[in-house]
């Protein structure tokens, strides 16, 4: 089991394919901020309600000098039709091998009617134009966290 990350680590590396036929990593986002948000599944009722807040607000956050990326499991196809379903304006990561969930810490344990599984824990994570986690939210309850990240990425 990996070390939990904590506020003031070094954000982990990472290389990801996105909805958008490209790739998003943390050397391309070297000298900029950013916001990563891991979710759970594609087109469910929490993971929606999530990617449309933070599209909402996404061009606050451009405004901040952020770059917002969510990040699942889910394939770059099932992101493609899940942005196009919902005008999503954030690029969403696709992570298939849970590499980058497991860097992070949010591969985790999950229990549902008594069963153990393994899944994707809904985390969000703020990091600075340096590299350094500022922020992490874990355990996420949807309804106005996009607005307390941006708020915490205003403080910054």
């Amino acid at each position: 089991m990996a070390k939990q990350l904590a506020v003031g680590d070094r954000a982990p590396l990472f290389r990801l394919a996105t909805d958008q036929g490209d790739e998003i990593s943390s050397a391309a986002l070297r000298g900029k901020s950013y916001v990563l948000y891991f979710y759970p599944k594609d087109d469910t009722s929490g993971c929606t309600k999530e990617a449309i807040a933070f599209s909402e607000n996404a061009s606050k956050f451009k405004a901040l000098g952020f770059t917002v990326v969510g990040i699942s499991k889910d394939s770059t196809q099932s992101h493609e039709k899940f942005r196009r379903k919902y005008g999503l304006k954030v690029r969403l990561g696709s992570d298939p091998e849970k590499k980058m969930a497991e860097d992070y810490g949010v591969w985790v344990e999950k229990k549902l009617y008594g069963r153990a599984y393994m899944g994707m824990d809904r985390a969000t994570f703020l990091i600075d134009d340096k590299g350094v986690v500022r922020q992490i939210w874990r355990k996420v309850k949807v309804p106005g966290h996009a607005e307390a990240v941006l708020e915490a990425a205003k403080a910054l």
